[in-house]
């Protein structure tokens, strides 16, 4: 620990430090500069965004105002009981309840301000099968950006998103509900053309000044606009600081930080607060193999910058980390791909799993899991699984005409025969003319393999899973293909040639962090607050428990915290 002698002693001071520049560290941040408090965000990487701008940028918020204002029963008894029954004593549920008073009033802020979110009524709560889950209206969309609202400098220093997520390698970003008004452009559909037309003409311009197109959607929305917000209010953000000590006095009070930024070590003043936000440790082998279950994941979908510092920078000054849960992450089953340029890509399989015609088996060959079910529990299943049956690669079985018709993790639908061949040379994807070739190619179980193929073949016909029960969950049927008959979630796999695709568990977000309580102030060995000190998003264990209650509950969960934290500090008298 560290005591500040002297004013003099400091290099810079502010109001309130954040460290990280996801969704959660900038909402606090943008608090912060509303509240007329000076702000600073020290970000280690070059871009703002953290790992919220590779995501949806989703919210999960019950109880929500778009709710309110369509007279959606969600008063917060049913999240509640949901959330009682889904996480119990995995996490305290005294941080299960601020979050649920507090998250409305955190969207109702933020809307205000100009950070606009679009009500997802379809999108169903990821265990609707538990009592007061929701079948829509929790999730929040974040409206499209237009990053010319930020200028050209301030544009570029938005993170750009995973390029298989966007059209032209990255560059134009599109919704998620026009992924398949798109499609439709094969079957001829003029709306499609329309929105296709649309879409390109503004790319095209955008692209005569920007280094990519500005219609920004999903997490590069959120991000973009709360990082609008922040500057249009003279909030500042340090680029590629690196915090190296968190400063204390006397008392132990957090008082201000060490920082690593242009060439110079800094000592930094908050006068208010000092907010973790560093989007917790996925990034990071050692505390992967620390805290994660084994086989120990190698790969991660996370942002770079993600690595755990700022849990490491609470425990030396005492931060108690935890409780932990089973498996202290929130998961996605990924395939690990190449670009050209010799990139690795981690694609997670969030929707195709649910598409009917496709299976996934073990090293026996043998399903294990409702394959459309969320991509947390999916990736569960691989590690329940794992402890009886090698299922790490878990492999994905398709035909041709699903490839063709649904894609494949990096394989697009209607993709040309040459791109298909290259991810078969570069061993992405195995293809045979037959399924116990496939079996053999792939290292599984051909009898174990042709037998889940021929069992899934006769569940298609009659409409009914009678193994796992596929197209009988609200959730899987969202993601099945509406127009396919008896069962949205299950499709024959009978036209060759067949194909394999292996998917690793990859951690989107890890669930223990720092130790924190309802005004999330982080909290020392001993239970008690660590003055001047808070955490949220990934810095802060999960108020969930590990436990994926529903789409953009880390997102909802980590923007609420850093609401409440700055309003805490803001509160205080330092």
């Amino acid at each position: 620990m560290h005591a500040a002698t002297t004013d003099a002693s400091w290099d810079h001071e502010t109001d309130v430090l954040v460290l990280g520049s996801g969704a959660a560290g900038l909402a606090s941040a943008v608090v912060a500069a509303q509240e007329g408090f000076d702000c600073l965000v020290l970000e280690k990487t070059e871009y703002v965004g953290g790992t919220t701008a590779y995501s949806a940028g989703t919210c999960w918020i019950p109880d929500n105002p778009f709710q309110r204002a369509e007279g959606i029963d969600d008063d917060g008894i049913a999240a509640r009981e949901y959330l009682d029954t889904l996480v119990g004593d995995r996490a305290p549920r005294e941080l299960r309840e601020a979050y649920l008073q507090h998250g409305p009033e955190m969207v109702t802020y933020m809307s205000r301000l100009g950070v606009r979110f679009w009500q997802s009524t379809t999108v169903v709560d990821y265990h609707p099968e538990i009592p007061g889950a929701s079948s829509g209206g929790r999730a929040l969309e974040p409206q499209p950006f237009d990053g010319r609202k930020l200028g050209k400098d301030h544009f570029r220093r938005v993170r750009p998103p995973v390029p298989e997520f966007a059209l032209f390698g990255g560059s134009l970003m599109i919704r998620r509900a026009e992924v398949d008004q798109l499609l439709g452009v094969y079957r001829g559909s003029a709306r499609s053309v329309a929105l296709a037309l649309k879409l390109g003409v503004r790319w095209a311009l955008d692209r005569t000044r920007y280094p990519r197109g500005t219609r920004l959607t999903m997490g590069n929305a959120l991000v973009a606009n709360l990082y609008h917000q922040l500057t249009a209010r003279r909030g500042a953000v340090w680029f590629n600081a690196a915090t190296t000590e968190l400063l204390t006095d006397r008392t132990g009070a957090v008082i201000g930080a060490v920082v690593a930024h242009q060439g110079r070590e800094l000592r930094v003043r908050a006068r208010r607060a000092v907010v973790l936000a560093g989007g917790g440790f996925p990034a990071d082998p050692e505390l992967r193999r620390r805290y994660l279950p084994h086989p120990v994941a190698q790969f991660t979908r996370a942002g770079e910058g993600s690595t755990g510092d700022t849990m490491r920078l609470a425990q030396s000054i005492g931060a108690a980390v935890g409780p932990s849960c089973d498996d202290n992450a929130l998961w996605f089953p990924s395939s690990i791909g190449r670009r050209r340029d010799g990139t690795t890509v981690v694609f997670p399989h969030i929707w195709d799993r649910a598409k009917p015609g496709l299976v996934a088996v073990n090293s026996a060959g043998r399903r294990f899991v409702d394959e459309s079910v969320s991509y947390h529990r999916f990736t569960r299943a691989m590690y329940d699984s794992e402890k009886s049956v090698p299922s790490i690669p878990t492999w994905l079985i398709v035909d041709s005409r699903y490839l063709a018709k649904y894609g494949l993790g990096m394989i697009y639908p209607h993709l040309p025969k040459a791109l298909l061949t290259r991810h078969i040379k570069s061993g992405y994807l195995h293809s045979r003319n037959t399924i116990r070739e496939l079996a053999i190619t792939i290292g599984v179980d051909p009898g174990g393999l042709e037998q889940a193929v021929a069992d899934n073949n006769a569940f298609s016909t009659t409409g009914v899973d009678a193994a796992f029960h596929k197209g009988e969950s609200l959730f899987g049927k969202q993601y099945g293909d509406p127009q396919h008959s008896p069962n949205p979630n299950l499709g024959p796999i009978d036209n060759p040639p067949y194909y394999a695709l292996a998917v690793v568990p990859t951690p989107l977000g890890t669930a223990i962090g720092l130790r924190t309580d309802t005004e999330a102030r982080v909290v020392d060995t001993s239970g008690k607050p660590i003055v001047g000190l808070y955490a949220c998003g990934n810095d802060a264990t999960s108020v969930m428990g590990a436990e994926y209650p529903g789409a953009g509950c880390q997102v909802g969960a980590g923007m609420t915290f850093g609401y409440i934290a700055t309003r805490h500090a803001a509160a205080r008298n330092p």
